[in-house]
Order: C-alpha cells, then structure tokens, then sequence
C-alpha cells in the first residue's frame, strides 16, 4: 500500500482542523481530527467509505483545487468548508472547517441589525407622521397639538434610549477581555439601585426591600455594576409589580467566595421557553408590554455582558403565577 510522504504526515498532524491526504480515491493519511470525525479507520481506505457527500467526492476525486460550502458533511445541519489542495503525483490536501460558529455569529450579526432597525423605524416613523401634521398649514386644536408635541418628544427619547443602550454595549464589549480590579461595595451597589428606582416603584405602588450583609466587596467596575443592579431592580419593578402591594426583594449576601446580588419579585413570572434568550439584545417576552413600559430591549444584554466581564456568572429562574429570581455571583475581593 502507498503511504504518504512522512514530511506531510508531520504536517496534517500539525494542523487543529480536519486534514486528509488522498490519492486516487483512498485515503494516504488522516490526522487526528480527521479520525474523531470520520472514523478511526479512515487510513489506507477508499475515501467513499467516509464521506459519501456527493459534491464533496466529486471534488475530492477530481484533484484540482476547490473550495466549496457544504452543508450535511459529517451531521444532518452542520456547515463546513470543504478545501482541495493538489500536492503533487495525483495526491491532494484535504480540509474540512467547522463553520458553525461563524455561521451563528453571521446569523446573530443580521438579526442584530434586523432588530435595530426596526427598533429605531418604529418610532421614527412615529416622530415623522407627527411631525407633518404639525408642519401643515391651517389651524390645529392647542389639545392636538400639545398631544403631538408630547407624543413626538417620548418616541425621541426612546430612540435615544435605544442608541445610548448600544453605545453602552459596544463599550462593554470592547472591555470585556479586561478584568475590572477595584473593590466595589456590593451592598451599596444595591441600595444606590434602589434610591434610583424609587420613584418609578412609588407609581406602581410597589415596595423595594433590601435584606443580607450591609457591606460586601467583590472585584468590580462601580459604574458597571451600578448599571446592573439599576437594570434588574427596574425590571422587577416594571414587570413584577403588576398590583398594589406588591413587592421587590434586593438580597446581598456571600456565599462561598463569590458575592451575590440577588433580587425577586411577585409578578406573572416568564415560561421556561422563553428564559434561554432573555440575554439576547431585543428579545421580549411580551414585546407590546415592553415598549409601553419605556424597555429598549437591551437591558439583560447589557447585565449579561458586564457579568461575563467581571467573570461572574448571571442566573435567571422564573414561573409563572410565582415570579422571578435574578441572582448575579461575582468574585470577592481580598481579604473578604
């Protein structure tokens, strides 16, 4: 049986992506990750007991350099990169790129400007129609027109909103390989949330407790953290506090060597399909609720990544009828 220069073994080997070499239809060498994804045995074998892709056989046994898009290589939905590369005496090199992670980060991209757009279209399309009315000629009732006016400058402030949550996320995204290193009072973090809160809790009739260690330190960013405590407190507050009486519960306490910030409320609780993407920007479980209780969107997206920058973890639970957890675990600082 032929076998492979050793040289380009070595070098298949070499490489962390799937590599075959093949010659006249059978398979020369395969390295390692070749093996774990087509078999142990693809070696010495004709290379149509492994891969049984149509088009990727068809560029494979015709040995001129190609490089194609395929889709049910290995698994039923999986993308990949199939890539021929002629190596001399009717062998060729070829390798196979996962392209999953790609393919969701291109997916996310679109869906993220999908999202943005709309989001910005709506009220803009709003600010406009207004706008005209106004700018007519002839005489407009002063109830209109303070109406109008009142309508076009809420819509401004919710796109404002929306660009300063985007700006805020682009922030945080270009820091997040940077580790905050202040100690940051978790404790206070809480109460300066609540202080913000407040008046919004007092329309809704709505009671914000705070409970556990008066003072915990974690290693943080003030400002961020701030900005976490501000957005999951506010969101209890909008859509846990559905009726008077009602409450939202700020817990900090230490378990272990992470802080927690840990607040609940009493509200109609999120079905469990819906818990996995409450982190992607612009998902709403009740998108109508949202937008009319001043929501962009963004606000778990902007928690999430804060959280991963500060290498904490963030956990949501929730049922409904009962209510909703967020809980975010944090490092302590030293000496804690």
């Amino acid at each position: 049986m032929a076998s492979a220069p050793l040289s380009a073994t070595a070098l298949i080997e070499a490489l962390d992506e799937p590599a075959l070499i093949v010659e006249g239809g059978r398979t020369l060498a395969a390295n390692a990750a070749a093996r774990d994804l087509f078999g142990k045995t693809i070696g010495g074998r004709d290379i149509r007991f492994a891969i049984r892709h149509p088009q990727a056989l068809q560029a494979i046994l015709a040995g001129v350099e190609r490089d194609l898009a395929l889709v049910g290589l290995a698994s039923a939905e999986r993308p990949w990169q199939l890539s021929v590369r002629p190596i001399g005496k009717g062998a060729c090199l070829v390798r196979v790129a996962d392209r999953s992670v790609a393919v969701a980060a291109e997916r996310m991209r679109v869906d993220f400007v999908a999202n943005a757009s709309h989001e910005l279209r709506t009220p803009l399309a709003t600010i406009s129609g207004f706008a005209e009315t106004l700018a007519e000629d002839g005489p407009l009732a002063e109830d209109a027109r303070r109406k109008f006016g009142s309508t076009i400058h809420n819509e401004a402030a919710r796109m404002l909103r929306i660009i300063e949550d985007l700006m805020g996320l682009s922030r945080i995204e270009a820091d997040r390989f940077v580790a905050p290193r202040d100690s940051v009072d978790l404790g206070a973090i809480a109460r300066i949330a609540a202080q913000q809160v407040a008046a919004l809790a007092e329309r809704k009739g709505c009671a914000i407790t705070l409970s556990g260690d008066s003072a915990v330190a974690v290693i943080g960013d003030h400002g961020q953290l701030v900005q976490v405590a501000d957005n999951l407190v506010t969101n209890a507050v909008r859509y846990g506090c559905g009726t008077k009486g009602a409450s939202v519960r700020v817990d900090v306490v230490r378990e272990g060597s992470r802080g927690v910030l840990r607040v609940v409320d009493q509200g109609d609780g999120i079905a469990a399909e819906h818990l996995p993407r409450l982190t992607e920007r612009f998902y709403r479980v009740d998108p109508a609720r949202s937008r009319e209780s001043g929501g962009t969107g963004l606000g778990l997206a902007i928690v999430k990544h804060i959280v991963e920058r500060h290498r904490g973890t963030l956990d949501i639970r929730s049922r409904p009828g009962v209510g909703t957890t967020v809980e975010v675990r944090l490092p302590l600082a030293e000496g804690e």
